[in-house]
């Protein structure tokens, strides 16, 4: 007699992507940027008239061009994970843990946002767009992290990719959902630009996880770093205009530093997770003593 667990594995769609790949990552990228795009056309054939050029200029426009898009979105990854049973292994402990080293990252992330939260001349905005703007922020981290730290890093562990590999795929998955802005009519060096941090701060995210072993740490960073940085700019992926407090401008270098850190924590992610969902033993040479 066939048991629930032995009925659930023999269906097409669980079996499908119980079986781990790279390209089932992208696959899954891919799919969620088509609903997500397609959510915010849908809500801007129904509601563009009341949607401001500016999302954050009253708090319909939030609400409306950027958190009911995202809320969609949340809701779509979460029953996909849900009907493939993975949440208690997402959301559980991390198999393989990071080095000490890793803890830069949280470190270094949480500063400008701290930063900012103090930096940011709240009274400038009209009510409620504030609030509505960190809750959107929580969305993103949600969503965006339970995608490519979460859904890619599993995919790419099960097809038994080592960790420097599940590190850069899931990076550049991250990067790519950056890349639909060219739809919004972004020049491509603001584009391209906004591509690169998003990598870099891909990699400062996965360290995040191994650090803390937890997926709700890189929602949470992430989660507040999207809606500083809006407030602190006034747009989406975009510079900065006119003075800016001393708070403000202390944070502003920290995108380099994000991506100097990425670039040297590339050269210092090792270890392999296993079929079975543990850490494989190795052996550890002077660089990977330091993990």
């Amino acid at each position: 007699m066939v048991g629930p667990e032995e009925y659930r594995e023999s269906l097409g769609w669980t079996r499908f992507w119980n079986r781990g790949a790279w390209w089932k990552a992208l696959l899954a990228a891919v799919v969620y940027l088509v609903l997500y795009e397609g959510t915010s056309l849908l809500v801007g054939l129904a509601w563009g008239g009341e949607v401001d050029p500016n999302p954050f200029a009253n708090a319909r426009s939030v609400f409306l061009g950027l958190l009911l898009p995202l809320v969609v979105g949340a809701v779509l990854l979460f029953v996909f994970v849900a009907t493939l049973r993975w949440l208690p292994e997402l959301f559980g402990r991390q198999p393989i843990r990071g080095g000490r080293w890793m803890w830069v990252a949280v470190v270094v992330t949480l500063v400008p946002v701290g930063l900012r939260l103090f930096g940011i001349d709240y009274g400038s905005y009209a009510a409620g767009v504030v609030p509505l703007t960190f809750v959107a922020g929580l969305f993103i981290g949600f969503t965006e992290e339970l995608l490519t730290r979460g859904i890619a890093v599993k995919l790419l562990r099960d097809a038994g990719h080592g960790e420097w590999a599940v590190a850069m795929i899931s990076s550049a998955l991250f990067a790519l959902l950056h890349a639909v802005n060219l739809l919004g009519g972004q020049p491509i060096v603001t584009v391209a630009a906004t591509v690169g941090f998003a990598f870099a701060f891909g990699v400062l995210m996965y360290l995040v996880l191994r650090a803390t072993g937890s997926l709700v740490w890189p929602m949470l960073i992430h989660g507040l770093t999207d809606p500083t940085t809006f407030l602190s700019t006034g747009g989406v992926d975009v510079v900065a205009r006119g003075e800016q407090g001393t708070l403000l401008q202390l944070a502003a270098p920290f995108n380099i530093v994000f991506m100097l850190l990425a670039l040297g924590a590339i050269c210092c992610i090792r270890g392999r997770v296993g079929a079975q969902g543990a850490e494989v033993s190795r052996r550890y040479d002077g660089m990977h003593a330091a993990e």
